[in-house]
């Protein structure tokens, strides 16, 4: 591991130990970032949706390798702008302070990726409203297997211990055929990418080379080591799910993924072991 990849996991580590004792709590957007001279701000060209804990950092952080994909250095990854809009009105004041975040020069794209956004009822339709020409990033992963990473991120965060709050709100993260069903009723299908976390590490050349030409972006091949470089890697001990936990989720989400073989077909269901586990209730519903 290179020393600066030491300093980013010490840094994810201390950040992690004050989040414990406070409580996490999203960033927010914070303030809009300065516009530098000869840059324009506007709408994003793309914006991330989900999953959380299906590699959307690694992702996110890949396509920043990109030379025409531009990110002010104070920007995060997450704005999280829509999270407090599910009970106050989006105005086009609302929408013109989105834009304000995404500055770039001429020609370049700029965008977000906030996970929660997917899992967010009201946050799709408030996209189209605030960046109706945005190109919209999906990434699955194998539900379990997102379960798994998701309460272990909970108990990294939390100065509690996981409770059955925690559980259920993992659980539901991975129910994608409902949160894909909202996100299709407010977005046009062919601004929506899914890449599947899976073949992207088995593939990431190609399947970064397919997400940049979904993005309008001119062929780009980052150096291998980009590919390797751990982004938000989680620090604390890997959470085991016991045998009899892992069949119940998975008998628990076969007949979402059922769903979702017809509303995603891109999606290879094959390639993850939840389906694998409960093989005759999937293939009932397919």
């Amino acid at each position: 591991m290179t020393t600066s990849a030491r300093v980013r996991q010490q840094a994810v580590r201390g950040l992690r130990t004050v989040r414990r004792w406070r409580g996490h709590r999203p960033p927010g957007p914070g303030a809009p970032p300065g516009t530098p001279r000869g840059w324009v701000a506007g709408p994003p060209d793309f914006v991330g949706i989900g999953a959380q804990k299906a590699g959307t950092s690694w992702w996110s952080a890949l396509i920043h390798e990109h030379p025409d994909v531009h990110r002010i250095a104070s920007q995060p990854k997450e704005l999280h702008f829509f999270d407090g809009y599910w009970e106050r009105p989006f105005t086009t004041a609302d929408a013109a302070l989105y834009a304000r975040y995404f500055p770039r020069p001429a020609g370049g794209r700029s965008g977000e990726w906030t996970p929660g956004y997917m899992i967010d009822f009201w946050a799709p339709a408030l996209i189209h409203r605030a960046a109706p020409e945005a190109r919209i990033l999906i990434l699955l992963r194998d539900p379990v297997e997102r379960y798994r990473s998701s309460m272990a991120h909970t108990e990294e965060l939390s100065r509690s211990p996981l409770d059955r709050l925690g559980a259920m709100g993992a659980f539901q993260r991975g129910l994608y055929s409902q949160q894909l069903r909202r996100v299709f009723r407010a977005l046009p299908h062919d601004q929506v990418l899914i890449l599947q976390y899976e073949r992207c590490r088995a593939d990431p050349a190609a399947e970064l080379a397919r997400t940049f030409d979904f993005l309008g972006l001119r062929p780009f091949s980052p150096p291998a080591s980009a590919f390797e470089r751990p982004v938000n890697p989680t620090t604390g001990h890997k959470l085991e799910l016991s045998a009899a936990l892992r069949a119940t989720l998975a008998a628990a989400y076969a007949p979402d993924l059922a769903e979702l073989a017809a509303l995603a077909p891109e999606i290879d269901l094959a390639l993850w072991p939840t389906v694998r586990a409960a093989p005759r209730v999937a293939s009932d519903h397919g």
